[in-house]
């Protein structure tokens, strides 16, 4: 059996993980891409929840005890599929997906794909086809859904995951805001079993400008990262087969971006997109990566070849759970079956200094 390994160094600075054996579970639905607000709490999206393809969590609290984190239900149904999924690509009433979502100046900038997963041409993969950028003044009650265009985003870089730092941004590393891509050899977005990620950047102040959207286009002799129009842009990251869509964020007490990498596996070990085959289903393979700058260079420090108990997938690290040293972090992920919430668990490192 030859399962797939990510072609990058190890880690010389996080030299040891250790997972808590317990795993807390709440809510209910998946992806589960948080942001650190400006009032101190956890907000984000869940996907295929409460009879809704996309709704609205705050998530007050948590995880040190069990019983200290709330998730609580801000919005059911805060986008209608009648009027986001549009055009033949898009599955007609489960094709909204949360993407992304950041805390700036007390605004949320939730990012939601239109996608679908039915297409042979690409193996089954949930294809994710546009994405449009929503914006809320009050922590997701009301929504102002056309902050822009459907299409604000599509083909590779339909599927936005922010970069995310301190409470309502604070301690960001300069004026931009980050967003990561996932992407592939076809020049398609796909939410799982993906080729690469690319990185865009726009000023804080212009997050709704599309025109002002620049991506990494690789580093000068100097090693300073080069900027350049989408159709030029050079990946961050790359993972043949098995990129997943991403969430990288930065661990103040170590000075490091934190990737959790995630893709599907067959029974024989072969990369097997989640919708290939319902009825062949393997493990998912988790990668953990960490970088002194945001588009790298990428070390690996944990892998885990049968990860969580149907295959999990969409693992990230908020910072607000994140210890003064850097050395505690909190994982947060979804899964099939009883994974199908938000699963928190702890995780502890070993550090070379």
């Amino acid at each position: 059996m030859a399962i797939p390994a990510p072609d990058y160094p190890n880690s010389q600075l996080i030299t040891g993980v250790h997972f808590d054996q317990t795993r807390i579970h709440k809510g209910d639905g998946d992806m589960w891409p948080l942001t650190w607000a400006d009032d101190g709490h956890l907000y984000g999206a869940a996907g295929d929840s409460m009879g809704s393809p996309i709704n609205f969590w705050r998530i007050e609290g948590d995880p040190y005890f069990f019983a200290n984190l709330f998730p609580f239900l801000q919005d059911n149904h805060p986008f209608s599929p009648q009027d986001f999924c549009k055009g033949p690509d898009v599955h007609p009433y489960a094709g909204l997906k949360p993407a992304g979502i950041l805390c700036v100046g007390g605004i949320l900038y939730l990012a939601v794909s239109a996608m679908n997963y039915g297409e042979e041409k690409y193996g089954f993969r949930q294809r994710n086809v546009y994405c449009f950028i929503a914006t809320s003044s009050d922590h997701g009650t009301t929504w102002n859904r056309r902050a822009t265009p459907l299409q604000f985003f599509s083909g590779c870089f339909s599927a936005p995951s922010f970069l995310q730092f301190g409470q309502n941004y604070a301690g960001a590393r300069d004026g931009y805001v980050y967003a990561y891509f996932p992407s592939s050899r076809e020049g398609c977005s796909f939410w799982e079993n993906g080729d690469e990620i690319l990185l865009g950047r726009v000023e804080k102040t212009k997050i709704l400008e599309r025109p002002a959207w620049e991506f990494f286009g690789g580093l000068d002799r100097a090693g300073q990262p080069i900027w350049v129009e989408d159709r030029k842009a050079d990946p961050v990251f790359s993972y043949p087969n098995m990129t997943g869509q991403n969430h990288v964020n930065f661990n103040a007490g170590l000075g490091r971006y934190i990737m959790g990498n995630y893709g599907f596996l067959g029974p024989d070990g072969n990369p097997l997109p989640y919708h290939a085959n319902p009825d062949v289903r393997g493990p998912s393979q988790l990668t953990l990566f960490e970088a002194p700058e945001p588009w790298g260079p990428w070390s690996l420090f944990y892998r885990d070849d049968n990860w969580g108990t149907f295959g999990d997938y969409n693992p990230t690290f908020p910072p607000k759970w994140m210890s003064e040293d850097g050395k505690t972090m909190y994982l947060v992920s979804s899964g099939s079956f009883d994974d199908y919430n938000l699963t928190v668990q702890k995780v502890t490192l070993d550090i070379s200094f």
